[in-house]
């Protein structure tokens, strides 16, 4: 059975959200979520040193306020649906922003001047 991808207009709407987060919660210019699409998945990665890095990844399941999540276990090197024991947990609420939320929480930006 195919994967259905995410479509087009559920991509538009991810992308203001990511933008309109960033400008709310990311005050560090040089700090930036950002998004990569792959079939029904939606990676979020973060951008703090001119390469990103992987924060977690939703699963598409048909309705904006409803994704499946999983977070990056750099230990690992995978994304990990069953891991539910890291800070920012309390975020995961199905949402593209709960998700940032959580990266956030999960992985700190790093302060720089």
């Amino acid at each position: 059975m195919q994967e259905k991808p995410i479509p087009d207009g559920i991509k538009q709407k991810v992308e203001k959200i990511i933008k309109k987060f960033n400008k709310e919660h990311l005050k560090n210019k040089n700090c930036r979520y950002s998004a990569r699409y792959r079939g029904k998945y939606l990676y979020l990665d973060r951008d703090e040193t001119g390469r990103p890095d992987q924060i977690c990844h939703l699963t598409y399941t048909g309705k904006m306020n409803k994704w499946d999540f999983a977070i990056f276990r750099w230990s690992r090197e995978k994304y990990d649906p069953d891991e539910w024991f890291f800070p920012g947990v309390e975020h995961v609420d199905g949402t593209v922003e709960g998700a940032m939320k959580a990266g956030l929480e999960a992985y700190p930006v790093n302060i720089r001047k």
